[in-house]
């Protein structure tokens, strides 16, 4: 082996020391950005597709909000010791509203928030890779679906589809149309209003649904796990509910 000299040594020592000191202090939180970006993109048809590679999403619709706009405010926080400086981008390409992040190199940092106000009367279908999705105040359709990361829906009466390959799925709404699935993760719903479908499904995880008091025609399925249906149940209502996991409790009840 040749020798190294002093110079060497003591650079590699110091770069060592650095990443120790920045793997100690790693952590980044979008939370801690003081001064968000905002930018407004125009929307001409009635539909909108959120495509999003690695954050965390706030969907609003808000009645407030310009017809024809969406409002968008970004926070990001990152840092990278060896490789290129992290960056986010974003642009609307016709009704997608694409998001990205890049963030590589060695002891690579970044943690990004978006949130979007979305006008009423418009369809939106949020895709995200990696972070969770929470929306609220939807009337018309909403789709949702993270590869890792937890779903939460709150204030909605519009038809919702959400998916998370790993994640909890919430919804506490009024809509009459519901469909949740996890293959990691607990399913929670709780319904304001008599729905006409809930299907729900968990691989791994407990499904918990809280109904309004109204007769259902109830189907549960578990791998392992206890089944407690009490609400009243009817073969031949027009309320149909599913309530399946692999492995876990499945729980149907009436609101209390």
């Amino acid at each position: 082996m040749g020798r190294r000299s002093a110079g060497q040594v003591f650079g590699g020592v110091a770069l060592a020391g650095v990443l120790v000191a920045t793997v100690a202090g790693c952590g980044a939180s979008a939370g801690d950005d003081r001064h968000p970006e905002h930018r407004a993109f125009a929307l001409r048809g009635h539909t909108l597709t959120v495509d999003s590679d690695d954050s965390a999403l706030e969907i609003v619709a808000a009645d407030g909000n310009k017809a024809g706009s969406v409002a968008v405010t970004r926070w990001f926080q990152g840092s990278v010791v060896v490789g290129g400086d992290p960056k986010v981008t974003w642009a609307m390409k016709d009704d997608r509203l694409v998001l990205r992040v890049k963030c590589s190199g060695i002891v690579a940092d970044c943690s990004a928030k978006h949130r979007i106000e979305v006008p009423r009367g418009v369809v939106v279908k949020v895709e995200d890779e990696d972070g969770s999705v929470v929306a609220r105040g939807f009337r018309d359709a909403l789709s949702v679906r993270t590869a890792d990361g937890s779903v939460h829906v709150t204030d909605s009466t519009g038809p919702l589809e959400l998916r998370s390959q790993d994640g909890s799925v919430r919804a506490e709404v009024s809509s009459r149309r519901v469909r949740a699935t996890t293959v990691d993760g607990s399913v929670r719903l709780e319904l304001g209003a008599v729905p006409d479908l809930v299907d729900t499904r968990s691989s791994d995880g407990s499904v918990s649904l809280a109904l309004p008091h109204a007769s259902y025609r109830v189907t549960t399925s578990t791998g392992d796990g206890s089944v407690n249906v009490s609400v009243p149940r009817d073969d031949s209502s027009a309320h149909v509910v599913s309530a399946r996991t692999d492995d876990g409790a499945v729980t149907v009840r009436t609101v209390n």
